[in-house]
């Protein structure tokens, strides 16, 4: 082993699968050792088992292979190591790409609240022959703006606003091909964003929009994401359990804007118009009020009967504002519904719309290695959104079925029929609170960057 590794590096990370594979050479030479030792297939378990000059890392990996799950557990299970070489002599050059991402991506959140452990100095990708002129800067510049986005998402309300993530998007921005606009208050008044506005106006920080422009050529994506920088659920006020993990609530964002960094640095053949729509949902006595009645983007009214159902409310300015530019595709991004959870669970995001961005998301969402699920629109769950004194409500009080597909419902408000538009809640994948697994950290998690990314370059080829 130690011929194919530099000698600093103390600590070597094999795989291990169920039934041993060509690439667990290192695990079969030792199955005692390894055996003695506790290591085992299944995922993301570690065993260290001492050898003569290297200590191996076991991981298991359950049936197959998955390269960045297992860079990112080999990452996790290096506490208190230094200098790590990870085994890749049995990897494709595609599977070298996705360990070198797995690397970054498995790493802890860098905190600026928390004092860090001992940090890996280096990590060496041991590879064949063949192999070694691989170049993984793509995939460390695409997991470096993800782990960008952990962090941003996982800031806490005081120290993150509506303005100081619009500074946030500005200073990301710097020396990329990326035209941003900043919409303040009496901008989004003048350009009759009522759904942003209503939704601001409880709290003393005031809500932005953010429109992030790049222009590569091609087909045009707009992407929108739901910037709610904390949600205490205004007047219509979330119990205390309820509020914990809000800061959350403006992972939408985040999501779309990391996905618009990583492409204008790939400088991929696509227009993108991003619109981040960002407020602070706080009740006061400028708060809106449960039977007020908002005129949104479009012009249509809205009565709004529970503020705690704000997202959409944002999110409905953001989308008709894409439809105005007549865009080739939409797909928007947000942590829209405690349902998308209850339906889901904590690693499925929920894919609704029409047209053809739902198909495209999904084909995305495969080859990045994202869990989605399409779910539909019924039409029968649309009157539910009727009111008697406005085009629509934001919701049905006293209805608990199908949550997350009538906020798909309402959102399909604010853009064409014929469409091609995709929504996506990834109300449950956004953040961990759990323990990690595979690629994903505790806490935010960055779920759909890579898709996103990824459905940009399938429309820069077609």
């Amino acid at each position: 082993m130690s011929a194919i590794r530099s000698s600093k590096f103390t600590h070597l990370a094999v795989p291990k699968t169920i039934g041993n594979s060509e690439s667990d050479w290192a695990v079969s030479a030792l199955p005692d050792a390894v055996l003695l030792y506790g290591g085992s297939a299944k995922l993301d378990h570690a065993a260290r088992v001492p050898g003569d000059d290297v200590v191996l890392l076991v991981i298991g990996c359950g049936d197959a292979i998955n390269y960045r799950n297992f860079a990112a557990a080999s990452v996790r299970a290096s506490k208190g190591v230094t200098h790590l070489s990870i085994d890749l002599t049995r990897a494709t050059a595609e599977e070298i790409l996705l360990a070198a991402e797995g690397c970054l991506l498995g790493s802890d959140t860098p905190s600026e609240y928390k004092k860090p452990t001992t940090e890996l100095v280096a990590i060496e990708l041991v590879v064949s022959e063949q192999h070694l002129g691989t170049d993984i800067a793509s995939s460390l510049n695409l997991a470096s703006r993800i782990v960008q986005a952990r962090q941003i998402i996982n800031t806490p309300a005081n120290d993150l606003w509506p303005e100081k993530l619009a500074e946030t998007c500005i200073t990301a921005s710097h020396g990329l091909a990326i035209e941003l606009e900043v919409w303040d208050e009496v901008r989004l008044a003048k350009e009759n964003c009522g759904g942003i506005l209503g939704v601001g106006k409880g709290s003393e920080r005031p809500p932005r929009l953010i429109k992030m422009s790049y222009r590569g050529g091609g087909k045009h994506l707009g992407l929108v994401g739901k910037g709610i920088t904390f949600d205490t659920g205004g007047l219509s006020l979330k119990p205390a359990e309820s509020m914990v993990g809000m800061k959350y609530d403006m992972a939408g964002a985040a999501t779309v804007m990391a996905a618009v960094l990583a492409i204008a640095e790939q400088k991929l053949a696509l227009d993108v118009t991003a619109i981040l729509c960002v407020a602070e949902n706080m009740p006061s006595g400028q708060a809106t009020r449960p039977g007020d009645v908002l005129t949104m983007r479009n012009g249509k009214t809205v009565e709004v009967l529970n503020t705690d159902a704000e997202g959409r409310l944002v999110m409905a300015d953001g989308l008709s504002i894409l439809t105005e530019m007549n865009v080739d595709h939409i797909v928007d991004v947000a942590t829209l519904t405690g349902a998308a959870t209850i339906a889901l669970g904590n690693r499925y995001a929920g894919v609704m719309g029409h047209g053809e961005a739902v198909n495209l998301v999904q084909a995305a969402a495969v080859e990045a290695g994202e869990l989605m699920w399409e779910m539909p629109l019924p039409a029968e769950l649309r009157p539910l959104l009727d009111s008697d004194i406005a085009d629509l409500t934001n919701v049905k009080i006293g209805n608990r079925a199908g949550g997350m597909l009538i906020a798909g419902w309402f959102l399909s408000e604010f853009v064409k029929p014929e469409a091609s538009w995709a929504h996506l809640d990834i109300a449950g994948p956004a953040n961990n609170d759990g323990g990690p697994f595979g690629s994903t950290p505790k806490g935010a998690s960055g779920v759909a960057i890579r898709t996103l990314v990824q459905m940009a370059k399938n429309l820069s080829l077609s």
